[in-house]
């Protein structure tokens, strides 16, 4: 029997599936010393997404933050992640910009990145895996499993076989964002990833979502994959990971070894319970196996997405419209791999199709630089009408013939200003100006954020913090504020 390690994603992962990317540090710190504690291989903790989430709408500088927390872990390895080609939003970011993003990760004490490309231009992954080990970091590549007519075990093999040549590697990660992969697929597909590997060991990144998550890491684990990815309780579950303490309990159940302390878990998972009750987020619970998810194969919160942007046109009753449009998308747009930045670009086209009722009347620009190749290989044949609409317009045109800039550092510097340091550089470039004006200016971010706030307290709150306007005049059922700075 072998030693299973915990990878916890709790921090990231988990609170990214079911609060949308709002933990802060101040949620964190309270409980860092028991997770550092706990004995996991690897802490993730963070990315772009949440350090946008963090200046836009907590007004939390996420420099400030990971410091205090990488202060208070002093003996976890706390783990980062980067699109090849792409930091924060749905576009392509210079390289240059990546690079640094990297590097100044590094300098932050996160020590192992995990790199990710939906349409895996292995160039460029290998690229920045190269920077993350100059910078000393420990690097893990994700391959995205998908169900397509592309994405077939063949095709799967042929990358990890690729990456399996790298210099450099900790590990190669199997992920499997929306949970779509079947039992059945399970047992042919880890095996032979397992293989194509060689020996370089394979972490396991499955979501629940379905709930197979958790039968596949006993299918893993019984060919030799002994890294699992999981969540506290209260993180774990529906579209996020499975459950640390049931995985735990399951290994153990199967004659393993496990390599995590699992007596400092309800402390955490209790601590995580009270935040979400304080802030109204929720708390993960075990989904039903609906094979609806396999055939939108959209990641855990994009449904909710798209219906609150239904909302906003009044149309909320076209849901099942816009899920059924999502299917027919990923087809004609070649099947790309769902998950970030690709279940976004999907769903918003589909609801858009939907909306407006003319299918491709309006294509985003993000979608436009995909289709026009800016991003990478496309996984399938797009369909060639889809091209033809695409670029038969002025704009599509213009984007088809001008791939995104690619400006240095010592020009993006010159633009930005000479005297910024790397982390301000970062912000400034990566996000609106405004708001990392507000997030300076709100001070240093607290270090503990109370748990018995009462719901208007928090509503109030969330007010302040979601605009910078000098004046504002809201109601809540029978309460009413009006607030001036």
């Amino acid at each position: 029997m072998a030693t299973i390690e915990f990878i916890d994603q709790s921090l990231r992962d988990g609170q990214q599936s079911l609060w949308g990317m709002r933990m802060r540090a101040g949620h964190i710190l309270p409980v860092a010393e028991a997770i550092d504690r706990a004995g996991y291989r690897i802490v993730d903790l963070t990315g772009s997404s949440q350090f946008e989430v963090q200046v836009r709408y907590c007004r939390d500088n996420p420099w400030e933050g990971l410091d205090l927390v990488k202060a208070a872990m002093p003996n976890s390895t706390l783990r980062a992640g980067t699109r090849s080609n792409g930091v924060v939003g749905m576009g392509r970011t210079p390289d240059s910009i990546v690079e640094l993003w990297v590097r100044t990760l590094a300098k932050h004490g996160i020590g192992s990145l995990w790199i990710f490309d939906c349409l895996f231009n292995l160039d460029q992954m290998r690229h920045i895996a190269g920077v993350a080990n100059d910078a000393g970091m420990r690097v893990s590549p994700q391959v995205m499993f998908s169900h397509s007519p592309v994405h077939t075990d063949e095709y799967f093999e042929r990358i990890v076989r690729d990456m399996a040549g790298w210099d450099g590697l900790d590990t190669i990660i199997l992920g499997d964002e929306p949970g779509v992969l079947t039992a059945e697929r399970a047992r042919s597909w880890i095996p032979r990833m397992r293989d194509a590997a060689g020996t370089v060991p394979l972490e396991m990144h499955f979501h629940n979502t379905t709930g197979l998550g958790t039968v596949n890491y006993l299918t893993g684990a019984e060919e030799g994959v002994t890294i699992v990815h999981t969540a506290v309780s209260t993180l774990a579950n529906g579209p996020s990971m499975p459950s640390t303490e049931a995985t735990l309990d399951n290994m153990r159940r199967l004659g393993h070894d496990v390599a995590v302390d699992d007596s400092r878990l309800p402390e955490v998972a209790e601590h995580f319970r009270a935040v979400a009750a304080a802030e109204g987020y929720a708390t993960g619970t075990p989904a039903e196996f609906r094979l609806a998810v396999y055939h939108q194969q959209l990641p855990g919160g994009m449904t909710g997405t798209l219906l609150n942007q239904l909302r906003t046109y009044g149309m909320e009753d076209r849901l099942t419209a816009v899920l059924e449009e999502v299917e027919v998308v990923r087809a004609e747009m070649g099947y790309p791999v769902m998950a970030t930045p690709f279940s976004q670009l999907v769903g918003i086209q589909a609801m858009l199709n939907v909306v407006n009722e003319e299918r491709y009347g309006v294509i985003p620009d993000e979608n436009l630089v995909y289709l026009a190749g800016h991003l990478g290989p496309h996984p399938g044949e797009v369909d060639p009408n889809l091209l033809d609409r695409a670029f038969s317009s002025p704009r599509g045109k213009h984007i088809q013939e001008n791939p995104p800039p690619q400006p240095s550092l010592a020009e993006v510097r010159r633009e930005y200003g000479e005297t910024l340091s790397d982390e301000e550089l970062l912000l400034r470039y990566l996000m609106p100006g405004p708001d990392v004006d507000a997030m300076y200016a709100a001070g240093p971010i607290p270090q503990r954020i109370p748990t018995d706030v009462s719901p208007h307290t928090r509503w109030v709150r969330d007010l302040v913090a979601s605009t910078t306007a000098r004046s504002l005049e809201a109601r809540s059922g029978d309460v009413s504020v009006t607030l001036r700075r």
